[in-house]
Order: C-alpha cells, then structure tokens, then sequence
C-alpha cells in the first residue's frame, strides 16, 4: 500500500471515529449525550436500549480499578450501569470534552453493594466539578438506606462552562470512593432564565448562570415518565407524584382526551415533554368542598441553608377563557402567586406554561417544603379550582457548593437494623458450637418439624369440629408465630409501652385516662365486644359525651403481643393519614392497661358481606369499589410514606367497612418497614395467615411489598368467589383457593366457581379483567406481581367496564384510561426518588380481629356514584 493511501485510510478512519464520537459522546450542540457505564471494560446497552460507553480513556491516573457486584437487588429496573463499579482508591479526575458557554446535565448513578472487598458502607468520599462542590463526605450506602432505595441518581445542572472540559474529581476521605455510571448531556440555551422570590413578587435572581442540583422531577397527575421519553432527549426521569400528596383532598388526576394537542407557543418544547402536560391534579367538581380546602405536596429531606428554584408547570385542558379558575399558590406558607390564572398565561387551552419562584429553606422548616394550591374567591371565577401539571425543584448553588449532609434514617428504622445486627451476631455465637452438635441438632430439628406438623394437624382438625358445630368468627387460620415477645410489663406489673414510643408520636394522638375508657365501654361490658384478636378484645364505645362511636382494642394481661403491637400501631398509625387507612384516635396506658382507641366501622370487616351466611349480598360495583378502596390504602403504604411499609397480614378481615362502604385497611401489627436496599428484600421470620402467606416469603424468609400483592390477589378472589381462603372441609385439592382458583382460571372454568349471586347480573369482561388482575398477583415469583400500581388501574378499569354495563357514567370531573394505556402504564414501575414525611412504627406481633355481626350487616347497601377515579374526601378534621 502507497504512502498516500495509508494516509487517507488513517484520515476517514479518523473523521469516522470523530463523527461517532461527536454524535453520542459530546452533544455540544444540545442533541447528543456521553454515557459512561463506569468500570465497564465495553460498550453495554440498558433495559431501555440505551448505550454505555467505557469510562477509561476519560480518566486521569492509575489509582482506580474495575470491579463488580456481589448482588443485584430485585429493585434494579436495568443490570446497566449498575452491577459494574470504578472503584477509586484515591483522589482521581474524570476529564470530559466540552464547549464553552455550554450548560450541561451531569447524573452520577450509585449502586451501594459489595465489589469484591470493598463494602460501600465504608466509602465516604466528595465529588468536585470545575471546582463546585457536588457531593462532601458523601455516603451512598447510608443515603439509600434512609431513603429505602437500591440506588440513587444525582443530577446538577452546571452553569455555562467558561472552558472547553470538564473536570470531575473523586476524592475519598474514609475507604473509598466509587461511582456506576455518569451522564453529560448538554442543554439548550433558554431552559433556566429568571425566577421570581417568593413574597417579593417584584424581585428576582438570575438561575442562568447558577449552578443547580435536581432535587425532585414529577409528572403532576400522570404516571412515570422514563428517560428515553423526555423531550429534545434530555433524559430527564419524571416521577409520580403520589408519594407527596398531603391532607385529605388528594384531588382528581386529569387527562386530557384524544383531540386535546399540547401547543408550545410561550415556552420552548424541551421544557416538558408533552406527557406531562397532558396530565394534571385538579380538586375536583364540589366547589364546596374545594373552597374549604388545598392541594398540597410536601417534599421532605431538602438541604436546609439553601435557597430552591420551583418550577411549576400547567396546562388548562379543560377550561377556554381567562377567569374561569383562579388559585392562589403558596409556597413554604408564603403567597407566590395570589391570582393564578393558566388560560390567561398561556393564551388558551392545551397551551403549555411554567412558571419559576425561588425560596429561602431555614433549619426552621424541618428539612420540609411545602406547596400548597387553593381556589381564589375574589376575581369571581367561574369555577373554584386550582390544576397543576407538573413540579421541578432545583438547589441553588451557595459559596460554590451544592453539597449537603447525608440523611439521617429514622430512629425506628435504625432501631430495627440495631436488632437485626444483634440478632446475627447471637446466631454467629451460637453457630460457633454447631460443629459439634450436628447429630444432636439434626435429630431435634426432626422431632421439632414432627411436633409442628403434627400441631398444625391438630389445629386443622379442632378447627372442623368448630365449624361442624357453629358459625363462629374464631373459624379463621391466626398468623404464624416464629418467637415470643414480652409482655412489656415490669416487676412491679406496670407496662410501660408508652416509654418507647416518640414523644411525637405521643403528641399527635389523644391520651385517654382508663376510667374514661371503662366509662366509653361501660366497664368493658361484654356486650359491647365486637372482635377478639392477639392483642385482646375489640370493644365498641362512645367518647367526647357520646358524640363520637369508636373502638377500642383491650390488651389482654396474657397476650405474648402486648407493648410491641401497642408501639408499633401508635407510632405508624399516628402519622398514616389516608382516606383508605384507619384511623387511630389515641390511646390508654396506665398501670398493666393499654388501650388503643379507633376510629368505628359501623359495617365491620369484608369478609362478613361476602359470605358466612349473610343475608345482604355486596353488589358486583360495590365489591370493585371496596377492592378498589383497599388497594388506594395499600399503595399509599407502599409508595406514599418516607419509608416503604410492607402490611404483612393482608385479609378480609382487615379490610373493614364504614357506613358509606368505604374500605379501610387496618391492623398493622404485623406491619414492617423496608426493604433492606443492600438485599431488597426484609429478612425476616414469617409471620402472617394461613391461605393469604407469600409462598416466596415462606420458603426464603425474604419479605418484600409484593408479598402483600399476593396476600390481596387471594382477597380478590375471595370476593370473586364469596368463600374463605383456606376451607379443610372441601376436597384435598379445593381447601387453598389460591390453589383452586389459579387451577380453574387456567382450565378456563373460573365462572363455575364465582358466587353465585353474581351470575347473569355482572358484565363478564370485567369479570374476566379481575380475574386476570388477581391471577397476576399469585404469580410464583414477587418479581412478576404487579405492583400496587398496577392493580389500581386495573381494578379502576375493571369498573368502568361494569359501569359501562349498568349506564352508569364516570364521575364528573375524571377522564378514563384505554387499555392501551393501562398496558403501558404495566411497563413502567412505580419508583419515587424520595418519600413524605412520615415516621414508622417496630415489628410486632398481632392475632386477627374478628368483629361480630351487627345489625348493620343487614342494612341494603347503597349504590355509590362516587367517581372512577375520585379520591376527595371532606377535608373537615376529627
């Protein structure tokens, strides 16, 4: 080959590499994006097909070395980037290519686990770009414990480079340092200009050359946006938005229908992608309910000492003219914006609009900030109503830092991971003589695994003879019990629950005296007894001079349970405020009595409305809405509290009834805070009821929140099929239901074993769309349950589709979702970045609560028209 043909091969082997690097490595221009899977030796693609490039050749130094993890946590939507690791073991500098005068989006990914002998619990390290102070002392490993997470995802928003690179430095104060993957994609320009300061409408700073951090990203009212669906490909994650919602108005979500197209007239359209403004929370059709109330968020965990960029963004879908509605927006209790009016922004409906405010954040906030839309009376409008599409908060960078300290876990969250601890060092001291008792122990555990079969066998049979004999509420499997717990009582015969409970959590909930509970039961008079459980007796009483019907739960002196359950209700339930979750009034502790005081289900529990003989049979719509009510006041444990809260004893008769037929999931004795990130999954005795156990978590032990998913798919077929889960009477192969229903639903005869009350009276698509729901929810693996999610919409459209039926039409104010959308909304797991504000409570132990049949049962039951995808409740205060 001639000189002069190397030469050219060399030159168009050159230009070929530079044209792909410029396209998918530095999108100075704004179009293209650089990913860097970190620690990975080759190019590698992720679940949503995007590709990582290797990180080496950006590296400056030797110091670091490729390794990767031990485990990878069921919560991992993607093995990319994160199973690999660039493990620094001192100060090292990621070079970039860049352009001046450019903004750019840095992310940095980190997946806490273990890489070969390094433990990212032990890693504590900063992070530096072009000398701004990202990330100081940073722990990853602690950050996704307090924030229950698998991995975290930082975003900054760099100002305009004044230089042609950049520089990321890793420098490590204690162990090591570590990223999995980092992302740099450029910004057009427009995307941050001014913001108005909240409470000074007439000033404003200038967020065009500030350097910020992404603190939250929700899509208002709609569902998870991933990144390969953002606009102008910014790869921007937009979450929703549930978790943050507080108060009892949760408000309606709004899509806007097929003819609705999204115009960007006053804005730029990489400002949100268009599924963002397609959706929005409104207050709903009841302006008397709205007039007297907000819709809140509350979003916790934010850095005090900082000033916060809010973005806010609207589209009116629904309205055409100015002044129609009107609302005014407050921020951290400040007014922001005291007439905000969207068509009159944004020039007419289905045009997009955002709006920027800065606020101050003091220690004095609690680490909390809060935004807060209430309809404005004053203009006249002619709806009262507030809307809102979407949120965006960005950190303002103070003395070029963006840094913060990490969070702190919850005290019971760190209590729990202190008895864990405990616990397997006891198990490592005892192991230690194992070696020597193999025979011993093996021969042991064999009479122990003899004695508990031949118990349950014994269990099985008393309990037929009880049903042969009568229809008593004790015919019911009780939860498993794996150890013993104190009673909580000292020497002297004093208990002392309250001890341990948080003085905050004492001073959200009312301490009653013990006369005055004698005084609400009249002396704890047996007729008053409206369940038995673990814990004690359940009694039915009036307080504040018979104004107010509620129950109270008695411990009982024996009970194995006692302060455990009484903590762990009080501390959970004292900040669990949910439309769909019971509510706890306060409490009795004094002398050896504890007292828990609830709010009264006149209607008791769902197992009493579908079957045990009762006379009144739940329409085929009732039962979806009760299902539907159940499955809010799940997800809200799941999803909506700063930690995830697994129930762990999910069953109809948990699921109570008040006199509207609203559902209500109560009992949260059993209740337990996770998972435990480094593993995602809780381990843990199994604890729970016969016929509703997670078969996964029986057999390993590992609790996750889709244990409850396949606890309430055997309630969904209860309800479909009007028969308790477990029954020993029936054939071998009929006694589970879980069992025998998945068996009929695959030989396509689940019709022959429905209830017979709702044959020919229910349309059998929607049938068959709760039926398939529930098939999922008993899936063999956690991982291919739906998440509650899911099940939601579901059950939402499994309604509508009997609605349809009955010519019964939404409620106002909703729009409905197809199919198509329900399907994708299946694709796209649920996962919020941060979570409310709320405390949790310890693990206890808890027996089932079987209320006795009122009168009540016999009541006929109302037909609801409350809307599909209604949530608004009074907002009125106990």
């Amino acid at each position: 080959m001639s000189t002069r043909t190397a030469d050219i091969v060399f030159f168009l082997a050159f230009v070929s590499a530079f044209l792909c690097f410029s396209l998918q490595a530095a999108p100075g221009d704004g179009a293209g994006s650089l990913m860097l899977g970190c620690g990975s030796e080759n190019e590698a693609t992720d679940a949503d097909g995007r590709k990582w490039l290797p990180d080496a050749k950006f590296i400056s130094g030797s110091n670091s070395v490729q390794a990767e993890a031990q485990y990878q946590d069921p919560a991992l939507g993607s093995e990319v980037p994160y199973m690999k690791a660039r493990i620094f073991t001192s100060n090292a500098t990621y070079k970039f290519p860049a352009k001046s005068k450019q903004r750019y989006f840095l992310r940095l990914h980190f997946y806490p686990s273990v890489y070969g002998s390094n433990n990212a619990e032990q890693a504590f390290f900063s992070v530096v770009a072009n000398g701004i102070t990202l990330l100081k002392n940073f722990s990853a490993s602690i950050t996704c414990k307090a924030t229950t997470q698998a991995y975290i995802i930082r975003e900054y928003s760099l100002a305009p480079l004044t230089q042609d690179d950049l520089e990321v430095t890793f420098s490590v104060d204690t162990g090591f340092a570590f990223v999995n993957g980092i992302e740099l994609v450029a910004v057009p320009d427009g995307l941050f200009d001014k913001a108005t300061l909240v409470g000074k409408p007439d000033e404003s700073i200038d967020s065009k050359s500030s350097n910020l951090q992404t603190v939250y990203r929700l899509n208002v009212g709609g569902s998870f946006i991933p990144p390969t669906k953002d606009s102008a490909s910014l790869g921007r994650a937009w979450y929703d938005d549930n978790a943050y919602i507080f108060g009892a108005n949760v408000g309606i979500p709004d899509v806007a229908d097929n003819t609705t197209k999204i115009e960007y007239e006053n804005i730029p359209e990489y400002s949100a992608p268009v599924d963002v403004y397609t959706t929005a929370r409104t207050m709903g059709p009841d302006k008397n309910i709205n007039i007297n109330s907000n819709l809140t968020w509350v979003f916790n965990q934010v850095d005090t000492k900082y000033m916060y960029i809010v973005r806010l963004h609207f589209s009116d879908n629904a309205n055409t003219k100015p002044n129609q509605v009107v609302f005014t927006i407050y921020i951290n209790n400040q007014t922001a914006e005291p007439e905000a009016d969207v068509i009159a922004w944004s020039g007419g409906m289905g045009k997009a609009v955002y709006k920027d405010y800065v606020t101050p954040l003091s220690e004095k906030s609690g680490g909390d900030l809060w935004l807060a839309l209430h309809p404005n009376p004053d203009p006249m409008p002619e709806y009262y109503d507030s809307l809102l599409s979407g949120v965006e908060i960005f950190k303002i960078e103070s003395s070029k830092s963006l840094a913060g300290p990490n969070p702190k876990p919850s005290d019971m969250l760190q209590k729990d991971e202190d008895e864990q601890k405990r616990s397997f060092e006891t198990k490592k001291d005892t192991d230690k003589g194992s070696n020597k008792a193999h025979v011993i122990g093996g021969a042991a555990g064999g009479a122990a695994a003899a004695g508990v079969v031949a118990a349950l066998c014994i269990a099985v049979y008393q309990r037929k003879k009880r049903v042969q004999g009568t229809e008593s509420h004790s015919t019911s499997w009780l939860p498993i019990y794996g150890n013993s717990h104190t009673s909580g009582k000292s020497s002297s015969g004093k208990s002392h629950g309250s001890r341990h409970i948080s003085s905050a959590a004492q001073g959200r909930c009312r301490r009653f005296s013990f006369a005055e509970m004698k005084q609400a039961t009249k002396n704890f008079d047996e007729a008053n007894v409206i369940g038995v459980g673990g814990f004690g007796k359940v009694y039915k009483g009036v307080i504040d001079n018979g104004a107010t019907k509620v129950a109270i739960k008695k411990s009982n002196p024996q009970s194995e349970q006692g302060v455990n359950e009484f903590q762990t209700e009080i501390e959970m339930l004292s900040e669990l405020r949910h439309k769909h979750l019971v509510s706890l009034i306060g409490f009795c502790e004094e002398d050896d009595e504890m007292c828990l005081v609830y709010d009264y289900m006149s209607r008791g529990t769902l197992r009493e409305h579908i079957y045990k003989g009762n006379k009144t049979h739940l329409s085929w719509k009732q039962r979806l809405e009760i299902c539907i009510g159940a499955a809010k006041g799940l997800h809200y444990l799941h999803t909506g509290a700063r930690w995830t809260i697994i129930h762990r004893d999910v069953k109809t008769t948990n699921i109570l009834l008040d006199e509207n037929w609203e559902a209500k999931v109560s009992d949260f004795g059993l209740s337990k805070t996770g998972p435990d990130l480094n593993k995602g999954h809780v381990s843990t005795v199994v604890k729970g009821s016969f016929g509703y156990l997670d078969p996964e978590y029986f057999k390993r032990q590992q609790l996750t929140e889709k244990s409850d998913v396949y606890s309430f798919g055997v309630v969904l077929f209860e309800v479909l099929c009007a028969r308790p889960a477990l029954n020993p009477n029936l054939p071998k192969e009929q006694v589970s239901l879980a069992d025998w229903a998945l068996h009929c639903q695959k030989k396509g005869i689940l019709e022959d074993i429905i209830d017979p009350h709702l044959k020919g009276k229910v349309n059998m698509e929607s049938i068959k769309k709760f039926a398939d729901t529930a098939e999922k929810c008993l899936s063999e693996c956690g991982v291919d349950r739906p998440s509650l999610n899911d099940i939601l919409w579901n059950l939402e459209f499994s309604l509508q589709l009997q609605e349809g039926t009955d010519g019964v039409s939404t409620r106002s104010g909703s729009r409905t979702r197809s199919d198509s959308d329900d399907a994708s909304l299946r694709n796209q797991e649920m996962m919020a970045i941060h979570y409310s504000n709320l405390s949790l409570g310890s693990e206890s132990d808890l027996g089932e609560v079987q209320p006795s049949s009122s009168s009540d049962n016999n009541e006929a039951a109302p037909d609801s028209d409350s809307a599909i995808f209604s949530q608004i409740v009074n907002p009125t205060g106990r």
